[in-house]
């Protein structure tokens, strides 16, 4: 069934949104989490994510375009999909369109006239718990970042508050002094609970927050009044907002830092959003005009003034380029973000004396027609290690640990667009020319995008090799549904003590990346332990 997407209210201030950039077209298929659009708001462009499946069906603020919050953003439905009903009116969400019918009812009902003047004293605010997503139901006060008392100007950001998508800056929309906190750190509350209140020096709190709650839906109706008055009047709206004798100059968060990064001064700036608010778009539209010319100086000023040094000012051009994440990309950053989400890692790191290594394997090379490399015997070691050491050859899942009596090697392979992992099978029963054979082939096929889907399934362990590129050490990101990764540095000749006496050897480090829901630090220090005899002594690899 089509889902009806409406311009979200991202802020508590919102009342219009203008869509900046939409990262999907009609007809392209969509994942719950997907970024659909960048929308500007009075305070930020944001990215707006869909929390729906399916196929993008209709588009209906195009770029460029504001509408205000609850209008037709888009139709997410199944290919095909009839949604001629929504686009006539039939699909829109009837909740939100119930909103207004409540608050004129409740606009019919007398109030009486001493409620507006008693109950909550002229320049208090109650700030609420804002919707800052179009799921959110709750909120949870992550920090505050004003306390009891201090003074707050408007712009300010009060707290860091946590979302069921992100955790986001909360900024003031009024200025006074803080006083009251409604909602403690930590602490969860739905949307519209109160958490806290601005105000003058002095104000009884306690009355505030004990008056009927029909007060502050009056004093809600009273600041669309006022919204409504500035829009009548927008010369002293504007005046008022951008004037530069001592007023606020009203910009978005995003505008000040592209003009902060730019060095454009906003008093220079005309805004172009609601009651003349700068936005990204005036910012990045602005045109500097002819300075002009600098007043001479007086003849006796010239003669004392100092010499002035030349200033240097850099000069260059800023530039950058959107790259769209290709489906390889997202695949992997899903693919690792699950794992390091949801693995415990821990790592271990041991340094492998490499002078045997390199010995055999310059007599292997010398043979007719074989080529070993020093990845394919660190392969074999793994392979004959995890013999050994059957609980690192595991798979985590709730209800068992799943024990792999086979070794399948997973070898991570960097492809232009990121990076594959090719298995190979039954590594254990395959010689070091077998092994190399195989990383070969596969690893090309894989560069050259010819390999087989079912080729890349199936590891029990995997091998990441970064010594090729001189990276002494590193650590990897578990390859799920492994238990462990090895990751491999580079070999380097440094002092080393053999038989009491300081000589040049070979060293290399490697590190192994544990879930410390199937490994232990013994069981893992173990296996590194065997991994080092077997590189050390390689003859026990010929066996």
């Amino acid at each position: 069934m089509a889902e009806v997407i409406n311009m979200p209210r991202l802020s508590d201030t919102m009342e219009e949104g203008t869509v900046a950039k939409w990262l999907k077209n009609v007809g392209d298929k969509i994942e719950e989490g997907d970024i659909l659009a960048e929308i500007e708001t009075d305070k930020a462009t944001m990215e707006f994510e869909s929390f729906h499946e399916g196929t993008l069906l209709h588009i209906g603020i195009q770029e460029g375009d504001g509408a205000p919050v609850d209008s037709l953003l888009a139709i997410i439905g199944e290919d095909g999909e009839d949604i001629s009903a929504l686009l006539n009116g039939g699909g829109s969400a009837q909740p939100l369109a119930e909103a207004p019918a409540e608050i004129e009812s409740s606009a019919e009902t007398p109030v009486a006239p001493v409620a507006a003047s008693t109950e909550i004293p002229e320049g208090v605010e109650i700030i609420t718990m804002p919707r800052l997503s179009d799921t959110m139901e709750e909120g949870t006060v992550a920090a505050w970042l004003k306390k009891v008392g201090d003074t707050v100007e408007e712009g300010d950001i009060l707290a860091e508050i946590e979302t069921d998508k992100a955790t986001m800056e909360f900024e003031s929309f009024y200025s006074g002094v803080l006083l009251h906190i409604g909602i403690q750190e930590g602490e969860s509350a739905p949307v519209d609970e109160v958490l806290a209140v601005i105000g003058p020096e002095g104000t009884d709190v306690n009355a505030v927050l004990s008056a009927p709650s029909s007060s502050a839906a009056e004093s809600t109706v009273k600041k669309e009044d006022q919204v409504t008055e500035q829009s009548k009047t927008p010369e002293k709206a504007a005046e008022v907002i951008s004037s530069q004798n001592g007023q606020r100059i009203l910009a978005s968060p995003l505008a000040k830092k592209i003009a902060s990064d730019k060095g454009i001064n906003l008093s220079d700036v005309t805004g172009s959003g609601d009651h003349g608010r700068i936005v990204k778009r005036d910012v990045e539209n602005y045109k500097p005009s002819a300075s002009v010319a600098p007043v001479a100086a007086a003849p006796s000023e010239t003669k004392a003034a100092a010499p002035m040094a030349p200033i240097n000012l850099p000069v260059g051009e800023e530039s950058m380029e959107e790259v769209k994440n290709s489906s390889m990309r997202k695949a992997i950053t899903k693919h690792l973000g699950a794992s390091k989400f949801t693995a415990p890692h821990f790592y271990l790191t041991i340094e492998v004396d490499m002078d045997n290594a390199k010995a055999s394997r310059a007599q292997i090379n010398n043979l007719p027609d074989t080529k070993v490399s020093f990845n394919d015997m660190v392969l074999k070691a793994c392979a004959m290690a995890l013999k050994k050491h059957p609980q690192v050859n595991t798979t985590w899942t709730d209800d068992a640990t799943i024990y792999k009596h086979h070794i399948h090697m997973g070898v991570a392979v960097a492809v232009d667009e990121g990076l594959v992992v090719p298995v190979i099978k039954f590594a254990d029963n395959l010689s070091l020319t077998q092994l190399g054979a195989s990383v070969k082939d596969l690893a090309g096929r894989a560069r050259s995008k010819k390999i087989k889907p079912d080729e890349m399934e199936g590891s029990t362990f995997t091998v990441s090799n970064l010594g090729m590129f001189g990276i002494l050490e590193f650590t990897s990101i578990i390859n799920k549904p492994n238990s462990a990764i090895l990751s491999v540095g580079a070999i380097v000749e440094k002092p080393v003590v053999k038989n009491g006496e300081i000589v040049v050897g070979s060293t290399m480090k490697v590190t192994l990346a544990c879930d410390h829901r199937t490994v232990d630090g013994a069981v893992g220090a173990q296996f590194l332990q065997t991994l080092r005899a077997y590189l050390e002594n390689p003859v026990t690899m010929l066996a």
